[in-house]
């Protein structure tokens, strides 16, 4: 008698393990994903330093962050800093002390007094170094009339041509700006904000506000710019001014000075927006002409709040606190997790459905192997 051959059974199908899985994933999404829609909103803004600041600021300053910072400023007779501070925590509605109000309007009346100005413009004027935006009224007034970039050629201009120690940054940029002032003159002041911008990156480098990587795109810049030979060859002497002056304009070649030209002027917008100090302590923090534009931008929004923008978020007032690289990473570990998730889930649910459906035949087969013994 041949046996009936009973129906072989599959191998059971868990559904927990994916289950479980996915459950875990889930944990995992709950951290994961506001961290990549936070990731995603930086990214969006990784080219608006105002939206960068305003992130920033909101973790930053409170009212203890601006005391400090104006009790800092008062303590290194910093008024214009003090009072940026103070504009600061008006706008992001953060209380200041009224005693220490009253202290930041008595020092800033101090520095604006008659004779405080006349000693800045005039220290502007005749040393080139300014440090408020007097002197630097004072500085620009003597480039502007090519007195200051004269006197600035000639002294670097002599040493380079006798083979002295020479500052670079200082002899190209008042080539540049001798050249400059005559095209300022010829558009009727239309260049003035490139002028002015001009004459604060000259001061920056003589006071040691220029970082170093910003200094080494300058000269990058300038050896591009100006011809170098022609200025060894040139004669820079005190008797003879005229020749020097000459010489320095006609070894800058304009049409190459383009970049410059453009940082400069974007030094100028910062200075025109936030005053001579935020231009200063601008170029202290940037590395590159890109984000010279990005603190211009942060200048025309902010204004004089710019310079305890600066104090207290330094570069991160124009960049990222974390990697652009990092940022990414955890949207696509989000990512990730999700379609983890996902798939946990859609495997859960095919092995739960595959388990019911064997159950549903095993049982038919049951019920038919019955009849058929029942009608043995």
């Amino acid at each position: 008698m041949i046996r009936e051959r009973e129906p072989t059974r599959r191998p059971s199908r868990r559904s927990w393990p994916a289950w479980t899985v996915a459950c875990g994933l889930a944990l995992a999404a709950l951290f994961c994903v506001p961290l990549a829609i936070e990731a995603g909103s930086l990214l969006a803004a990784e080219d608006d330093p105002v939206a960068i600041t305003d992130r920033a600021l909101s973790r930053a300053f409170d009212a203890s962050a601006a005391v400090n910072g104006i009790e800092d400023a008062l303590r290194q007779k910093d008024a214009d800093l003090a009072k940026s501070f103070v504009e600061l925590a008006d706008d992001r509605r953060v209380t200041v002390p009224q005693e220490l109000r009253k202290r930041v309007d008595v020092a800033v009346e101090e520095a604006n007094s008659a004779s405080a100005h006349a000693m800045n413009f005039t220290r502007g004027l005749i040393t080139g170094e300014p440090d408020d935006v007097v002197s630097l009224a004072g500085t620009a007034l003597g480039d502007l009339f090519v007195f200051g970039d004269v006197r600035d050629a000639l002294r670097e201009g002599g040493r380079y041509a006798s083979g002295e120690h020479y500052d670079e940054l200082v002899l190209g940029l008042a080539c540049a700006g001798i050249a400059l002032t005559a095209g300022t003159y010829a558009s009727f002041g239309a260049a003035a904000p490139v002028r002015v911008g001009l004459s604060a990156v000259k001061a920056a480098r003589k006071t040691g506000r220029i970082g170093g990587p910003m200094a080494a795109w300058i000269g990058r810049s300038l050896r591009e710019a100006v011809d170098w030979n022609a200025l060894r060859r040139a004669s820079f002497s005190i008797a003879e001014p005229a020749v020097a002056v000459r010489a320095a304009r006609e070894a800058v070649k304009v049409e190459k000075a383009g970049g410059l030209t453009r940082l400069v002027g974007d030094v100028g917008r910062v200075q025109a927006k936030a005053g001579t100090q935020a231009a200063l302590d601008g170029l202290k923090l940037a590395r590159n002409p890109a984000e010279v534009a990005k603190l211009a931008k942060l200048a025309e929004k902010k204004g004089s709040k710019t310079r305890a923008i600066l104090k207290t978020l330094g570069r991160g007032a124009i960049l990222l606190s974390v990697a652009s690289f990092n940022l990414a990473m955890w949207i696509l570990g989000a990512i990730a997790t999700l379609f983890g998730l996902v798939s946990s889930a859609k495997a859960g649910v095919e092995r739960m459905t595959q388990r019911h459906l064997d159950r549903k035949r095993a049982q038919r087969q049951a019920r038919a192997a019955a009849m058929a013994a029942a009608r043995a």
